[in-house]
């Protein structure tokens, strides 16, 4: 079982790093708009939950890298962190939802944006804690996804918060 995520070392090692900087880049973009964001119905929410999804994604990495980590148990971790992520989604819903002047499909996007990661490292976790080896596919889906979605944001702080 000690070699069970030697396949993917290099991802999660450019995972980790790439990560834990997107999410410095990331705070930064939002307290060079933090007025504006702050004063958005939906932003902060938002802002939470991408931060968050980003640094599950680097937190799934860095516990990959530990030597002898058991497939289960990395399962059972990284959704534990799903956990959390899902939580701060449906905060970030929230007011999503209720945001008005938007048409029902564009809040429905944004929701569903919000929560295409956790839903991969959900499954991704939930097929790791079974003891399915090559289940880390799915969370290294999501970790791509989480990087997606936070660049994502970081426009819409950035600039679309200004229109």
């Amino acid at each position: 079982m000690e070699n069970a995520f030697a396949d993917w070392s290099d991802f999660n090692v450019a995972v980790a790093g790439a990560g834990a900087a997107l999410a410095g880049l990331l705070i930064v973009a939002m307290s060079v708009n933090i007025a504006e964001t702050l004063n958005a119905a939906t932003l902060p929410a938002r802002a939470g939950a991408s931060v968050g999804t980003v640094m599950l994604a680097v937190a799934a990495s860095c516990l990959a890298l530990v030597p002898g980590q058991p497939v289960w148990l990395l399962g059972a971790e990284v959704l534990a962190g799903a956990g959390v992520v899902w939580l701060l989604e449906a905060h970030a819903a929230r007011p999503i939802l209720r945001e008005p002047g938007q048409r029902g499909a564009v809040r429905a996007m944004k929701v569903l944006v919000g929560a295409l990661p956790p839903a991969v490292f959900t499954a991704g976790a939930a097929l790791l804690a079974a003891g399915a080896d090559s289940a880390y596919a799915w969370v290294a889906a999501g970790s791509v996804l989480a990087f997606l979605g936070a660049v994502l944001f970081s426009w819409i702080a950035l600039v679309e918060n200004h229109r």
